[in-house]
């Protein structure tokens, strides 16, 4: 009875005990605990997000004052342009967009250009801008959207949709007739059908590493391009860092339009955006792979020849800090030197239709703006002497 009763004492003790052996009253059973898996439920950060704090981060130190309203910008539908398509029989399309309050930007500044140098008895500003790329936008604060394209009589399309401000690129790089050109980051088209639409080359190297987007810039080239200019086209899928191994020191014109951030369409889409936790790496490493493109496009230039680098961001470290570091590597590397040419005339003569940054140390940028949301888009020229 004795060891009955000690065994009965300390099977009492036991139930008195909490749940779970030396457990804190009132905690839950051993068998209901689980550890939390945070990794899997804790809540995802959307790519936008990351993206707008970075920018709010860096671009409120660069832009000052301008970032508010730039923000705002990016943050809001974009205007686009309607580049006319020379190819097209669609001589009726300048007259309908007209109707609609629509004007040719560029013609419209080339006229207002004359009409000022004439007054002042100065040489004209528009001497290095095509006049036979033709692009409609509507005025500032004037958010009508364009119609979509219609196919002529023969299936070409007659205008391209695009930024406005994309065209800039094009028309610093001012290609002359029969000069042999080389559009280094092709895809998806717009600038290389820009290109086309001078007239002017006598060869034209369509190039992007992504051979999906060069399918794209298939098809871009076969709505737009007569199949008699299209065989002065040449597209390739090379990884473009190499291409002064495929054909160096042989283009009059190049343009390197580099992978960058897309600042508008990291801001607002999460699709392929860039901010993307797993594409960290990738984009620390934007502006090195951007100084290796910009270098292979200066070798690829005959001396005489000019490069125009561009990207569609608002980053000193990915537009500036690139063609600076350029041009000390070029000299010291390849003892080329580069001369960087000026082109604030184009904001005398776009003022009306674009906002620019009035403060870069080389080539311009446009800013993105509620009454004119083109952009951004960074362009600067080099002349390789």
């Amino acid at each position: 009875m004795a060891a009955l009763g000690g065994r009965g004492r300390a099977a009492a003790a036991l139930l008195r005990r909490a749940p779970g052996t030396g457990a804190a009253p009132g905690a839950a059973p051993r068998r209901h605990r689980h550890k939390e898996k945070w990794a899997a439920t804790a809540p995802r950060i959307p790519s936008t997000r990351l993206a707008l704090h970075h920018f709010d981060t860096s671009y409120s130190l660069h832009l000052g004052a301008l970032w508010p309203s730039v923000r705002a910008g990016l943050l809001c539908e974009q205007k686009y342009g309607a580049l006319l398509n020379n190819f097209a029989a669609a001589d009726h399309v300048p007259e309908e967009l007209e109707l609609l309050n629509a004007t040719d930007f560029i013609s419209e500044a080339l006229q207002k250009a004359e009409m000022v140098a004439q007054a002042e008895m100065s040489p004209p500003l528009c001497t290095s801008i095509s006049s036979k790329i033709k692009c409609y936008t509507f005025p500032r604060g004037d958010i009508t959207r364009f119609r979509p394209a219609r196919p002529d009589g023969l299936g070409l399309l007659d205008y391209y949709l695009m930024d406005a401000a994309s065209l800039l690129p094009v028309l610093a790089l001012h290609v002359q007739p029969d000069d042999f050109v080389l559009d280094l980051c092709a895809a998806p088209g717009g600038k290389t059908l820009a290109l086309l639409q001078t007239g002017f080359c006598g060869h034209l190297a369509a190039n992007d590493v992504s051979i999906s987007r060069t399918k794209r810039l298939h098809q871009i080239l076969h709505s737009y391009v007569p199949r008699e200019v299209r065989d002065t086209v040449s597209v390739t899928s090379y990884d473009g860092r190499d291409w002064d191994q495929v054909k160096g020191g042989t283009f009059h014109k190049v343009l390197v339009d580099v992978p960058c951030t897309t600042d508008r369409h990291s801001a607002v889409e999460e699709d392929n955006n860039i901010f993307h936790r797993r594409r960290t790496k990738e984009r620390q490493m934007l502006p090195m792979l951007q100084l290796q493109l910009l270098m292979a496009g200066i070798l690829a230039a005959r001396p005489g020849g000019a490069v125009v680098y561009s990207t569609c961001s608002l980053s000193p470290l990915q537009n500036e800090c690139v063609v600076e570091r350029a041009l000390d590597v070029a000299r010291a590397q390849f003892n080329i030197t580069l001369h960087p040419e000026d082109l604030s005339h184009f904001r005398t003569l776009f003022q009306d239709t674009f906002s620019f940054f009035s403060e870069c140390r080389l080539g311009e940028l446009v800013l993105p703006h509620l009454t004119a949301n083109f952009g951004p888009m960074y362009f600067c020229k080099l002349r390789r002497v």
